[in-house]
């Protein structure tokens, strides 16, 4: 999955990728010169003449300078050349990261409310934002500094070598046991990072439910509770990061015990061989510096291997996200504005519904047909499907069987556009985005001019109370409406379907927070804006929808009754049960 993922991702950065490449080969290079240049000071400088008459070390001081001048010009180029492959990394990671990041969110705008619900908001949330920063890491630490590493390892391991081949098991012995200790504890890491993930899933998961059910939290006077369930989240995902912490913090004395080891060991045996004239000083000092550079290489590779367990967790977390087509599906050749009629109607056909996996459908065979000017209502008991009709028409979700049609095109057949132009929806619970009562209103209308603003919000009983806020159209707005009431959020979200003035209008339940009064001033004010347009409205109170065109009674998932509201009251006993039920609760009152 991780190289999957980085092979689609970064495609577009090769020739950066090539530049990272080529300046960190010559930052390599340039390292692995400056121990030969040192070995030929000691060697040539300090000790390589030696006085005619005293037999002495004799310094040569203009060659150490020149050679000196070397070294600081060699690790200059050094400098230069880790800081341009430094940049050219992040970009190359800022880019994967902006580029993956923007796949996520346009695949998941994309999902239908099944793909939502499938995943849930905490865990996209973080697939989006932590499980991308983790494989970034990963693209950044691998430009950076291990792409130098395989250069620096191999090109020291020959020039240890050259300096003196009689050292050279010191390396065959302490490489490989460096690469098996450290891969064990990397190969250990692996589950525990994968859990981490999960559990930063569930920290999500209850933390976003904390904060938006924050007023029952209170009503109930359960924070004990909720704080008991954060911490036995938070405690469980302290444990795993510390045993993967424990796990990582093994790697880097485990390693600087090996290479000190090695290093007595170059330094006992180099010293013998010096003294019987077989290795000279420099190449001494020379070995022992590529011995640590070789083993601070592997050091850092498996270093990086511990970040590869993690960001290969993230990348199966992101491809599984991008993997999942959604199951409302966009034909590219569907029919377009210019092909549907400007007064569309509704009508649905033997229409199914099953969620995945479900052992019963939602709906079940449901058939109407509802004509421009008409009202359709919708009733029945809580679960009864009421919802779910209701979203099939804008394709929040897709009939599994029969077929929805507008203007006789099943919906699956229209552009999105074609199909979203012409249907206003207000939600069980509306929602309001942060920003303005201006913005939120342009959701329904992008051009809408204030005049418009206004008069929907008349319509839809809100223009009292926006008047009277200080700012008017521009007072702000609270992530969710939080800052209104929720009779006043509801009017605002009725005012945002009005003012896009759409040919099919869905209410599903959005007049139940508004009192009888509200409510008939807002149907009054509303009758005669969608006398053209088609109307299906949810509702519970029987009062508010006997005088629709037809009354379609739902009772788990299928059609009992479809007709005025007279009709049902002399032949389906579902709806002569509702208005009993509901009659009896008025005169108990």
């Amino acid at each position: 999955m991780l190289r999957r993922l980085l092979s689609e991702s970064l495609g577009k950065y090769k020739k950066l990728l090539f530049i990272v490449v080529v300046f960190q080969a010559l930052q390599s290079l340039a390292g692995l010169y400056l121990p030969t240049l040192n070995s030929d000071i000691i060697n040539n400088g300090v000790i390589g003449k030696r006085d005619p008459i005293t037999q002495l070390p004799n310094s040569d001081v203009p060659y150490i300078w020149r050679m000196g001048a070397l070294m600081l010009f060699v690790t200059f180029c050094q400098l230069i050349l880790s800081v341009f492959a430094v940049y050219y990394g992040s970009r190359v990671a800022m880019g994967f990261g902006k580029d993956t990041r923007h796949k996520l969110f346009h695949q998941v705008n994309d999902f239908s409310s099944r793909e939502v619900a499938k995943f849930g908001a905490p865990s996209l949330i973080t697939r989006i934002t932590n499980d991308v920063q983790q494989v970034q890491m990963l693209i950044l630490m691998t430009c950076t500094l291990i792409i130098a590493a395989p250069f620096t390892a191999i090109g020291g391991v020959f020039l240890a070598m050259h300096q003196d081949l009689g050292l050279s098991p010191i390396l065959l012995v302490s490489i490989p046991l460096l690469a098996v200790i450290l891969g064990v504890i990397v190969g250990s890491m692996v589950p525990t990072f994968r859990k981490m993930q999960e559990l930063i899933d569930r920290i999500n998961e209850i933390l976003r439910e904390q904060l938006t059910g924050i007023r029952v939290v209170r009503a109930f006077v359960r924070e004990p509770e909720e704080t008991e369930r954060f911490a036995v989240a938070n405690d469980a995902l302290t444990l795993t990061a510390l045993r993967g912490g424990r796990l990582q913090a093994l790697m880097f004395p485990t390693a600087t015990l090996i290479v000190n080891f090695s290093s007595v060991a170059v330094v006992w045996f180099g010293a013998d061989r010096i003294s019987q004239g077989l290795m000279k000083p420099g190449a001494l000092i020379a070995f022992l510096t590529y011995l640590t550079q070789i083993l601070m290489s592997v050091m850092m590779t498996t270093w990086m291997a511990a970040l590869i367990p993690r960001a290969a967790v993230s990348a199966e977390r992101i491809t599984e996200v991008l993997d999942t087509p959604t199951s409302v599906e966009i034909d590219p050749q569907g029919v377009t504005d210019d092909g549907v009629s400007q007064r569309a109607h509704l009508e649905f056909r033997n229409v199914s519904f099953r969620y995945p996996g479900a052992e019963f459908p939602v709906l079940s065979q449901i058939s109407f047909s509802v004509q421009p000017g008409q009202t359709l209502a919708v009733i029945g008991s809580t679960g009864s499907g009421k919802t779910t009709l209701v979203n099939l028409i804008p394709r929040l979700f897709d009939a599994t069987e029969g077929s929805v049609l507008v203007d006789n095109f099943d919906v699956r057949s229209l552009a999105p556009e074609a199909l979203w132009n012409r249907v206003g929806i207000v939600p069980q619970k509306p929602y309001l985005f942060s920003g303005t009562v201006a913005s939120n209103l342009q959701y329904g209308k992008e051009d809408a001019s204030e005049e418009e603003m206004w008069a929907a919000l008349r319509i839809a009983q809100a223009e009292d109370f926006v008047r009277a806020m200080p700012e008017g159209l521009h007072a702000q707005i609270t992530q969710g409406g939080a800052n209104v009431s929720g009779g006043q959020r509801q009017r605002l979200a009725i005012a945002r379907a009005l003012i896009r003035h759409p040919e099919i209008y869905l209410f599903d339940d959005s007049f139940s927070a508004l009192d009888l009064a509200t409510d008939a001033q807002l149907r009054a004010a509303l009758a005669p804006h969608i006398r053209d347009s088609v109307v299906v409205v949810v509702a519970q109170r029987v009062s508010t929808i006997k005088d629709a065109d037809q009354i379609l009674v739902l009772e788990d998932g299928e059609c009992m009754g479809l007709g005025t509201h007279d009709d049902l009251l002399r032949d389906c006993a579902t709806y002569q049960e509702i208005v009993a039920s509901q009659a009896s609760v008025q005169e108990g009152v």
